[in-house]
């Protein structure tokens, strides 16, 4: 049922007659017996150095203006009048505060939940006359559609669409987080994807989710979008974000959002100091795999040189199997298919769970997908390794050495598995 929006909520200037100045160039908006007030915090380009945006956030106060709660006016029971009448307040009352910042340059982030921009919102003109009312760009407005379900998918990608025709930009919030997922990346086409706080403090704490990271960055980069991380608050959770490869960061470790006065960035959000200390550690760290590729390469020599003997794979390798890392060695050919049966080491019947006994038997299995094949068909006689990676034999994470020789007229490919767990 279409609903008329004007038997909703106030229009523009029935919110703008309900703001009042509480000091020069602030303004807060009454609310059911509460003041609304904007807090803004920077948001950083980590390849610019600089802030680049800044979120709104909404300040309750009560009416002797002492702050409350931000969940306090989220969780009141409201229907949905009172509903659309807040969401509309706080973006009126942000796009007033944002207007006397000294910035005419960077975006300005505001908060939408998906259920009140999906009620027939695409037809609704209040952000289009909002936009007028204040002579904002609208390619200086970023809608950030934050993490909660909505009843009506459809309605909702409209919604944004007609954000997308004012001229703004589109952002996703709390990626990673309930209802914000690729699902809604595929069908909203956000211009920004912003990581939930709870990545980058898994990522600090496990290794795999770490390399997680790096993926999930990629992915969202493919799918056309600019990536934030969010909730940064300490120097190890701004060095991954740097390491994973985003875009933009923004948190408590960079600056606070503020209320009443122009944000300012605290001293750690000196990114090209944080930049330098991260080429820093990237060069101290080196290249985990050349010491690896080091210590391996005259045990697989060892092999091969047996192999172009004659000695069947599991007597060639044999000090390769004996490894206390490596779990199992095999050859493939040039094409990807498995020659021979697999060598398999003591740390093989360790790590492999016998729920996965269907994939043990690898005979003539086509690794034509992997990348130790491709690698080691572009680089003949130099040993290669993969990045940790779940290995389908046995679902046990690993990395693989792969090195292509020859023997006789053929071209084979040794390979090895080593765990990482």
């Amino acid at each position: 049922m279409n609903t008329n929006s004007e038997d909703l909520t106030l229009d523009i200037q029935g919110i703008d007659q309900a703001t009042h100045a509480i000091a020069p160039d602030e303004w807060s908006a009454s609310f059911m017996d509460m003041n609304l007030r904007s807090a803004f915090q920077p948001i950083f380009s980590l390849p610019h150095k600089r802030i680049v945006g800044y979120e709104a956030l909404v300040r309750p106060f009560d009416t002797q203006g002492a702050p409350l709660s931000p969940g306090l006016l989220f969780q009141q029971s409201r229907n949905k009048k009172e509903n659309i009448q807040l969401d509309r307040a706080c973006r009126f009352l942000h796009m007033k505060n944002f207007k006397s910042l000294p910035d005419d340059l960077n975006w300005l982030f505001i908060n939408v939940s998906p259920e009140t921009i999906s009620i027939n919102q695409h037809n609704d003109s209040f952000f289009g006359q909002l936009l007028e009312y204040f002579n904002f760009p609208p390619h200086r407005v970023v809608i950030e559609i934050v993490e909660q379900p909505t009843s009506n998918s459809e309605s909702l990608a409209q919604a944004v669409e007609y954000y997308k025709q004012l001229g703004c930009l589109t952002a996703l919030d709390d990626f990673g987080a309930g209802h914000s997922n690729f699902e809604r990346v595929w069908a909203l086409k956000p211009d920004i994807v912003k990581l939930d706080r709870s990545m980058i403090v898994r990522a600090s704490e496990e290794g795999r989710i770490r390399q997680m990271l790096d993926g999930i960055v990629s992915l969202l980069h493919q799918a056309g979008c600019l990536v934030l991380m969010e909730g940064v608050e300490t120097e190890e959770q701004a060095m991954i974000a740097i390491d994973c490869g985003v875009d933009f960061v923004q948190g408590f470790y960079f600056a606070l959002p503020q209320v009443g006065k122009n944000p300012t960035p605290l001293p750690s959000s000196d990114l090209g100091k944080l930049l330098t200390s991260y080429k820093k550690d990237v060069r101290d760290k080196a290249d985990p795999t050349i010491a690896t590729r080091d210590h391996y390469f005259p045990l697989f020599n060892n092999a091969v040189d047996k192999i172009r003997e004659g000695l069947p794979l599991k007597r060639a390798a044999k000090s390769l199997i004996e490894h206390h890392a490596v779990t199992r060695c095999y050859m493939i050919n040039k094409e990807g298919i498995q020659i021979g049966e697999t060598a398999t080491s003591r740390q093989s019947e360790t790590a492999h769970n016998p729920k996965f006994k269907p994939l043990e038997n690898t005979k003539s299995a086509d690794w034509c997908r992997q990348h130790y094949l491709r690698r080691a068909l572009s680089n003949p006689n130099e040993l290669q390794i993969t990045r940790p990676y779940l290995s389908i034999t046995g679902a046990y994470m690993c990395v693989t050495l792969s090195l292509l020789f020859e023997s006789g007229d053929q071209q084979i490919i040794i390979c090895c598995d080593i765990l990482t767990d």
